[in-house]
């Protein structure tokens, strides 16, 4: 399932010139920067400047200042020229799920008057995203401008910074270069990948109309409960003249909203609930279901809330703690907090706990890894008030033997599923899609002690 779209790219631009930086290191660090070419010239110069010396060669000696004057001619050539460049950066997208690839461009513009020697762009790049990429751009006029492009991949999640641009400027002869480092950098987000689930029927829609605290209007505003005052659009229709003649102003009649269903997603994220690491680990799948439910919810209209073991909220918009009416803002939300989502040093669920406990009716969906005796009595009374709660419960030992699931893990299983919890446990390797039609068949054959039901 595609990631909601980001921006299709976001141009970063900076300035630097040779001249930018010369105050701090002077003709000094110019010469510094000579190639093995110029240092080779100097010392072929200096040898025969000696040899010319001991033999007595005046010959000699002229060819061997030559060789030593022409790299530091070069150098001090190098190191008083004035032209300026400009660069800029495009991303496009700026976020990208794990395995695609996204499209960087670098523009760069010779803004000075005088035209460039030979350069080498080199943009700084993580190397989970592949290895640097380097161009050489020969002459460039006055004014002139030159694009290059590139692209870059990772398997991993997480949030990867693009640049600095580094710009080498060398001499004619090759006889010296320096390094100028520009500013601006990007950010390329990469989020977990997402699976295409199927509209299967579970518990946990609202339906009909109504206010209550647990309730988020399927279009936009507060309860509409009361009149309020005009607002210019309003329909006269439904001006309600008994609170306008209370009031003193033009009131409206408020018109109740239907109720929206709610959708929380709990996410263990426990260290110690997960063995394994890397793109196909179990923490990983878990991190991807958590991903695919929350789209999937979104666009079916769910409102919709991220929780891990720390107890941590995400929207966590209003007292409630659910996500507002606009899907794609919120997508990009959760997407973003699940691109950065690592282990927790916490050993339990009691803070998840205590968050579900203050209310969460709604559909409940759990991504759980090893539990031992107390924590799945825990999860147990995670069931609460929610109208239907399935859990995902994953053995990460037998993803790393791709074994059988262990019978410790049958056996958590068994109490979940006596406290209320639809449990399906997961394989190494499974895939979610059909886990889900799993857990919707389950949920039907106890459809009778759902206290909601719908389509999600």
């Amino acid at each position: 399932m595609a990631t909601p779209a980001a921006p299709e790219g976001q141009r970063a631009d900076d300035h630097a010139g040779p001249r930018a930086e010369d105050g701090r290191g002077g003709l000094r660090a110019t010469l510094g920067g000579l190639t093995t070419r110029g240092r080779s010239f100097l010392a072929a110069g200096a040898a025969a400047a000696v040899c010319a010396y001991v033999l007595g060669q005046a010959d000699l000696l002229r060819v061997g200042l030559l060789l030593a004057v022409l790299p530091l001619i070069c150098a001090v050539v190098l190191h008083r020229t004035r032209y300026r460049v400009a660069t800029s950066r495009l991303l496009t997208p700026q976020r990208v799920e794990a395995g695609t690839e996204a499209r960087v461009q670098l523009r760069m513009e010779n803004v000075s008057k005088l035209p460039t020697g030979l350069l080498m762009l080199q943009d700084h790049v993580p190397y989970m995203l592949g290895p640097r990429p380097r161009f050489v751009l020969d002459r460039v006029e006055a004014g002139g401008r030159r694009e290059v492009s590139y692209r870059v991949r990772s398997d991993l999640r997480g949030r990867f910074p693009l640049g600095p641009l580094q710009l080498r400027l060398s001499d004619p002869f090759g006889m010296c270069e320096l390094t100028r480092s520009f500013h601006a950098y990007d950010t390329l987000t990469v989020v977990p990948r997402t699976t295409a689930l199927p509209p299967v029927r579970l518990g946990g829609e609202a339906s009909g109309y109504g206010e209550g605290r647990q309730r988020t209007l399927a279009l936009a505003g507060d309860d509409d409960v009361i009149p309020r005052a005009y607002r210019v659009g309003d329909d006269l229709r439904r001006v309600h003249w008994r609170s306008t003649a209370r009031y003193g102003e033009l009131m409206v009649r408020r018109e109740e909203q239907p109720q929206r269903s709610h959708c929380t997603v709990l996410l263990d994220t426990r260290r110690v609930g997960y063995q394994g690491s890397g793109p196909d680990s179990a923490f990983e799948w878990a991190v991807s279901g958590a991903a695919s439910v929350l789209t999937h919810m979104l666009e079916r209209g769910y409102a919709v809330r991220l929780l891990t073991d720390t107890g941590t909220a995400v929207p966590g918009e209003g007292s409630d703690g659910y996500a507002g009416t606009d899907s794609v803002e919120t997508a990009g939300l959760l997407m973003d907090t699940l691109a950065i989502v690592d282990h927790s040093d916490g050993a339990g669920l009691s803070r998840a706990s205590d968050v579900l406990r203050a209310g969460s009716e709604g559909l409940l969906v759990a991504f759980l890894g090893d539990l031992d005796e107390e924590q799945a009595a825990l999860a147990g009374r995670m069931r609460g008030r929610a109208g239907a709660a399935v859990a995902f419960v994953l053995d990460s030992g037998t993803w790393l033997t791709g074994g059988a699931v262990a019978g410790a893990v049958d056996a958590r299983a068994r109490e979940l599923r006596e406290a209320g919890w639809t449990v399906v446990p997961v394989q190494p390797g499974a895939r979610l899609a059909d886990l889900w039609q799993q857990a919707a068949g389950a949920l039907r054959d106890t459809a009778a002690a759902d206290s909601y039901g719908g389509w999600a």
